[in-house]
């Protein structure tokens, strides 16, 4: 079965970045991604662009336009968020059967885990996104729910042939269990879904010259404010309490935060580890993640989920972090 990018090559790159009246200089450079491609290509006299040509199928036009379009409403905001080029008006464009658009280039590196002083900054800047997140909700993009994030994962792996026989029944029954412990809890807590990044990691955010940029609102989507901060904490409670601590007094200058939301943070967690096997089983036919990602079809990674699933069942036990 040939994959989705099977006919996507540099010289398909080179001549979809110029049928935008761009002139190349030849150099192509693929970037690090693998849900869509990403490729820096270089432009006679002037900085390199980056060019994403979307995965087929996986969102809808007006899906990807509402991303581009929150990108540009935070741009609007002045909020450091790398948005779409424009052309005529246009930030999707379409050659040779793919979806893709431009943006600038931006450099930097990841923030470094627990540097307190970085945090407060990724507060503020949180902050500033939620604020404009939370005006109006998205029409065509989903919200993360414990049935998409969870339960369809858990489906998608059962039904994917991945989980090896021997650890399938204590694999499931895990999850299961841990499934309905979230189902609970997300019942439990009231909280206001709005348009969040989606996928707030560090390797999403830029950090150069004492500021952040933000990039990648591929994974954009309506859920809990909690959902674009949990990310940012790491370590032992107590370092993770001091963490939150910053990353809230930041955020909350510019959004108020629904202290309920704390206890969101390892249902949240879980639904990630949920989610992140069924996308290495959704995506395996795309040669890059057998290149990439090997141990996946290993017995060990999936004893480690067992066990990670277990951890997150005891983390559920235990007192969500609290602001004083």
């Amino acid at each position: 079965m040939s994959h989705p990018f099977a006919t996507l090559s540099p010289d398909l790159v080179l001549d979809a970045v110029e049928s935008l009246g761009y002139l190349s200089d030849a150099r192509v450079l693929a970037l690090n991604s693998y849900e869509n491609r990403v490729y820096q290509v270089g432009i006679e006299g002037e900085t390199p662009l980056i060019a994403k040509f979307y995965r087929p199928a996986r969102w809808s036009n007006a899906a990807i336009r509402e991303e581009h379009a929150f990108s540009l409403e935070l741009a609007e905001h002045e909020i450091p968020v790398v948005a779409p080029l424009l052309r005529d008006g246009e930030s999707l464009f379409e050659h040779a059967g793919f979806r893709f658009a431009l943006f600038p280039r931006r450099g930097g590196h990841a923030p470094e885990p627990g540097n307190l002083d970085q945090l407060y900054r990724l507060g503020q800047l949180l902050g500033r996104l939620h604020g404009v997140g939370a005006s109006r909700p998205f029409q065509h993009r989903e919200t993360m729910t414990v049935e998409n994030f969870g339960h369809q994962s858990l489906a998608c792996v059962l039904d994917s042939g991945f989980l090896p026989a021997s650890l399938r029944p204590a694999y499931e029954s895990v999850a299961r269990d841990l499934l309905a412990r979230l189902d609970a809890l997300f019942a439990s807590v009231r909280y206001t879904a709005i348009r969040l990044h989606g996928d707030c990691h560090p390797g999403n955010l830029l950090y150069r010259d004492e500021a952040f940029h933000m990039v990648d609102l591929d994974d954009c989507r309506m859920g809990p404010a909690m959902q674009d901060l949990w990310m940012m904490l790491a370590g032992e409670r107590q370092e993770r309490l001091g963490q939150l601590s910053e990353l809230m007094e930041g955020y909350q200058e510019f959004h108020d935060f629904d202290r309920r939301e704390l206890a969101l943070i390892e249902g949240l967690r879980s639904l990630r580890l949920l989610h992140y096997s069924a996308w290495l089983a959704r995506r395996w036919d795309d040669p890059a993640f057998p290149m990439s990602f090997p141990w996946f079809a290993n017995e060990r990674y999936w004893g480690d989920q067992v066990l990670a699933l277990r951890e997150q069942l005891a983390a559920l036990d235990e007192p969500p972090l609290q602001l004083f």
